[in-house]
């Protein structure tokens, strides 16, 4: 089961997203929205692995960062059979330094996907699963029209898949 590192967003664009799981939802197409988990909220996966071990556990804990403004973007689509909609999130040297970090603390962990790497990662928020290529056009109709809007990673949580849980890891750096 997967076991991951995640990027929180800030209270504005964390309803932002809401609303457009709640627009997708509404035109028909199986968004974010259904789940009505305390834990499913908008989140950027930073990584993902297999398992965690306590020493990882530990040293995430003790990551320091200083929050960053990023700009969600335009609509992608990842998948080919089972589509996705995602918001890009647009890459800048802080969010990609972060990334790199929390990487670097995760790296010896078991399982963790090429695609989470540092020259291969996408960073993502995302809005629907599971869309079938008939109601792809709707999807996009439903958010397309929504303008790129900044946004601060202000948290990182784990969430652990097998138990389905969640946890704020991390400390923000304060100042300079």
């Amino acid at each position: 089961m997967v076991q991951s590192v995640e990027l929180l967003l800030d209270d504005a664009a964390d309803t932002e997203i809401r609303r457009q799981w709640r627009m997708l939802t509404e035109a028909g197409v199986p968004s974010l929205a259904t789940h009505t988990a305390e834990s499913n909220r908008p989140h950027i996966t930073a990584v993902v692995a297999r398992q965690i071990w306590p020493r990882i556990e530990k040293a995430l804990d003790q990551q320091a960062f200083s929050p960053v403004q990023v700009r969600l973007g335009g609509l992608v689509i990842f998948g080919a059979r089972r589509l996705i909609l995602v918001r890009l999130v647009v890459p800048c040297e802080p969010l990609l330094a972060l990334h790199r970090q929390l990487f670097h603390t995760m790296c010896p962990c078991p399982g963790i996907p090429a695609n989470v790497h540092p020259d291969a990662w996408t960073p993502h928020i995302t809005l629907a699963r599971r869309v079938s290529t008939e109601q792809l056009g709707t999807a996009i109709r439903a958010v397309a029209h929504d303008r790129d809007f900044p946004a601060t990673v202000l948290g990182i949580r784990r969430w652990d898949g097998e138990q389905r849980r969640e946890w704020r890891v991390g400390r923000i750096r304060r100042g300079r």
